[in-house]
């Protein structure tokens, strides 16, 4: 719609009714055929691997009664007679693959299980920040923690027993074989300083 202001001609996009009604993603999953539902396991459950069926659309939202962005919707159901419908919309480009939009929908879990294991051993929720930019930095700095903490659980293994130990034995004869230390206590005449490390353990030399 063209139209003319202090002297320039300017243009006015006016939105197009749509052809057709705007629906809610229940009644959409409804009308996908069955040909478009696939079939994927995400995890291995306690009693066996967890599978549901999943689906994609590119839908447009709609706000106040207008069009609005077109996005991804990704539905999820459980299998059997009677499914149960999970949907999740995402801002991925057209060219993402699928199988990255299921891993999407799963990884809800783990970010809430990383928060509560964070907040629990590492004073998470004891924070008193108003801006974004104090919370942002004290959630990040949290979850740096506790990425660290894990791949160290991982590495060390499970505490000792004792009171007075703090890795298995398992652990500490790996790292004290004969093998990952040096063969001998002092450098010989001529040989510079080295320092190495193995599993943990760090050894300097030194010449005299």
């Amino acid at each position: 719609m063209p139209y003319r202001y202090k002297g320039e001609d300017r243009r006015k996009r006016a939105v197009v009714t749509p052809g057709k009604v705007p629906q809610t993603v229940a009644a959409l999953a409804q009308q996908i055929p069955p040909t478009f539902w696939y079939r994927r396991t995400v995890s291995e459950g306690t009693k066996g691997p967890i599978t549901y069926e999943f689906a994609r659309k590119r839908v447009t939202l709609c706000k106040d009664g207008q069009p609005a962005q077109t996005v991804w919707l990704v539905l999820k159901r459980t299998l059997g007679e009677a499914p149960r419908y999970w949907y999740y919309i995402s801002n991925a480009p057209t060219s993402v693959a699928f199988r990255v939009l299921v891993w999407l929908s799963g990884v809800r879990w783990a970010v809430e299980q990383c928060f509560e294991e964070t907040k629990t051993e590492l004073g998470l929720a004891h924070y008193e920040v108003r801006k974004y930019a104090g919370w942002h930095h004290h959630m990040l700095t949290g979850m740096l923690a506790h990425f660290f903490l894990w791949h160290l659980k991982l590495r060390v293994g499970k505490k000792s027993a004792r009171a007075y130990g703090l890795a298995s034995e398992e652990f500490v004869s790996v790292c004290l074989a004969p093998e990952n230390l040096h063969p001998r206590r002092g450098p010989g005449v001529g040989e510079t300083h080295t320092t190495t490390q193995s599993h943990g353990v760090s050894r300097s030399s030194q010449t005299t």
